[in-house]
């Protein structure tokens, strides 16, 4: 077991490297990015949709840490690049948005229980990349753990440093700590951060820090079928600022088209209201999805297909998803993401 463990977090460091190499390269400027074009388009079997599971690409350079201190609109509160960039540091920029952070939030356990805020930030709303643990129920958040740690749940992508965090943050955190951090995010009130606009044509992007991003310039391309979501900001969301919204891009028509796919069971699919509610805010241990990133949203719903999800809820949502195509996936997933949380 202890070589095992080694191997796994031999392979976390390498890839956490490369996530700190993208965090860079957002800060301090946009250079060599893996542009993602709509001929990047291939759900299909055993294929993943590439614009749904971004992968960093490999060649970022790091960037030393000059020393100098960033700072975000509303917040006087500054960090180092160093201190961005450690998993075990969660940078609280408005302090008054939220409680006190148990320990777990704030700076996790070392040396393996990184931060929860350093990535779902200390106002547990995350970004595309990841989970938006505002408001979700705790027993939810707890049974997730628990499918992280028995292998349950992973990944149709299964390089993404996200997704083998958790598996590895999971295997470490002592029940007390995740109580704890469940506790707290259950607590939090949900806040809008996303804005669904359906267009034809996108801004050309970039994958840096696990999620897409714009390219400088305004350069458009077609959106085909896919889902584009991207900071209003890069560089606060580069420096974990809580308060970053984002754009998605969805396609024409997408939001009524998911209306009508999550109200009816028709074959295609099962009411999603039986479970999430009329509004899609969550029912009792359920969670809600109103509100939430559609990219994550999608990621869901393909890994509940693909079966690459399958802890608990598994089993109801399979005959949510096993008809569904990536055009339903998308519409429902911009629908849902278009509501008030």
């Amino acid at each position: 077991m202890g070589a095992l463990n080694s191997i796994r977090m031999s392979r976390l460091r390498i890839a956490s490297n490369a996530c700190f190499r993208a965090w860079v390269m957002l800060v301090l400027g946009l250079a060599s990015a893996m542009a993602l074009g709509a001929e990047a388009i291939t759900p299909g079997a055993g294929v993943t949709p590439a614009w749904a599971y971004p992968v960093n690409p490999l060649d970022l350079k790091p960037t030393l840490d000059d020393g100098s201190l960033r700072h975000v609109p509303g917040s006087t509160r500054a960090y180092t690049l160093s201190q961005l960039r450690d998993f075990f540091v969660a940078p609280d920029w408005h302090p008054g948005d939220h409680p006190a952070m148990p320990v777990v939030v704030a700076v996790g356990r070392r040396p393996d229980v990184y931060a929860c805020g350093f990535c779902h930030r200390a106002d547990g709303r995350g970004g595309p990349e990841n989970a938006n643990l505002a408001g979700l129920p705790a027993a939810y958040i707890v049974q997730q753990m628990a499918d992280f740690k028995s292998g349950a749940r992973k990944s149709s992508a299964p390089s993404r440093l996200p997704v083998t965090a958790m598996i590895s943050v999971a295997a470490a955190a002592t029940a007390a700590e995740i109580v704890a951090a469940a506790a707290y995010f259950s607590a939090l009130r949900p806040a809008a951060n996303v804005t669904i606009v359906e267009t034809a044509r996108v801004p050309k992007t970039f994958v840096t820090g696990w999620h897409m991003a714009a390219l400088p310039g305004n350069e458009r391309e077609p959106i085909g079928q896919r889902i584009i979501e991207v900071p209003e900001n890069l560089e606060r969301f580069a420096s974990r600022d809580s308060r970053a919204h984002f754009i998605a891009y969805v396609p024409i028509s997408s939001v009524e088209r998911g209306r009508a796919l999550v109200a009816r069971s028709d074959g295609t699919t099962v009411a999603c209201a039986s479970c999430h509610g009329q509004d899609l805010r969550g029912l009792g241990a359920i969670p809600p999805l109103a509100g939430r990133s559609p990219a994550y949203l999608v990621r869901q719903l393909y890994d509940f297909k693909h079966g690459t999800r399958a802890g608990s809820g598994s089993l109801l949502m399979q005959p949510v998803v096993e008809r569904l195509e990536i055009e339903d996936m998308i519409s429902i997933a911009a629908y849902a993401a278009s509501l008030p949380p």
